[in-house]
């Protein structure tokens, strides 16, 4: 048992840390190869769909073509790809690109909030304390990061801010949306296909042929480490954790991913985040905490 503990929580922290790194990796590739990116999204979401569709074809076999048989699933997993995929990947990339990973990452951590401010409005009742707190946490950490507590400047873009914000209302959704397509088909099977149904529908906006930036042999290794290790190997290992802890268990370990792109944007990129960052950070990640103690204790009612 506790052997099984133990690579259920190597395998999350697995995951969280590429998904972070991979943000860092992306900064790199933005800010100083100048590489475009609408085209990142797009080739980023059809090599990894692909793989992932592999993947799932060798575990479940012809099953991952039958999402396609019926209407309602057609029309979800579509939806899914072009607002849900779309909508989380691109504005997180997009606000990699007018701040940084750390910003970036630690912005996108408002979703699960806004998750649970939708089921609230849905619910029509009033928040409960710990909701409450997690949602004054939450814009706590957020004005400390924006405004480092100065209420006449930003200390990120307008730009990287509203991407930023814009990638949380994308996460929330990407959660909400395919609640009913994962329960039937499974993870693999929904976001391979939403994936690539995202690059496909993006690659209207920046084909994968048409790249702008610049492209050393060391580009290749940063390019396949978004793709492998930062979206399919990260995803993977995530869902097998789910075999060895509860949910609460791993979005408590996930939240490595933001601490992992704060370090290596700090180490390797020299951004500057100071003590008022990290207050932000903490405050944004309690949300984290409290939200996934109080699935926890739902979990031990219903048992």
């Amino acid at each position: 048992m506790l052997k099984d503990r133990s690579k259920g929580i190597f395998l999350v922290l697995t995951a969280a840390i590429f998904w972070g790194v991979s943000g860092t990796v992306s900064q790199y590739l933005f800010q100083t190869l100048r590489i475009n990116t609408e085209w990142l999204t797009s080739v980023r979401l059809l090599s990894a769909g692909v793989l992932l569709i592999a993947v799932a074809y060798k575990i479940e076999g012809k099953r991952i073509f039958d999402i396609w048989r019926q209407k309602a699933d057609i029309i979800s997993i579509i939806i899914f790809g072009i607002f849900g995929m779309i909508g989380a990947q691109y504005t997180y990339l997009a606000a990699i690109t007018y701040s940084n990973a750390a910003t970036a990452t630690i912005l996108q951590y408002l979703g699960p909030v806004m998750v649970t401010s939708y089921y609230i409005l849905i619910a029509k009742r009033w928040p409960t304390i710990k909701e409450t707190f997690a949602v004054l946490f939450a814009m706590l950490g957020t004005f400390l990061l924006v405004t480092h507590g100065n209420l006449e400047s930003l200390a990120i873009s307008v730009e990287g801010f509203a991407w930023g914000i814009l990638s949380a209302f994308g996460l929330a959704f990407y959660t909400i949306q395919p609640i009913k397509l994962l329960q039937r088909w499974g993870s693999l099977i929904v976001v391979g296909w939403g994936m690539l149904i995202g690059g496909l529908a993006f690659s209207f906006v920046r084909p994968p042929w048409l790249f702008e930036g610049e492209w050393y042999f060391s580009t290749n290794f940063a390019f396949l480490f978004i793709v492998v290790c930062g979206t399919v190997i990260a995803f993977y290992c995530y869902l097998q954790s789910l075999k060895y802890l509860t949910a609460s268990e791993t979005s408590l370990l996930a939240c490595a991913e933001p601490l992992s792109a704060v370090l290596t944007t700090v180490i390797f990129l020299s951004v500057s985040f100071g003590w008022i960052d990290w207050i932000g950070t903490l405050c944004i990640l309690t949300t984290i905490l409290i939200l996934s103690n109080k699935k926890k204790q739902q979990m031990q009612t219903n048992n």
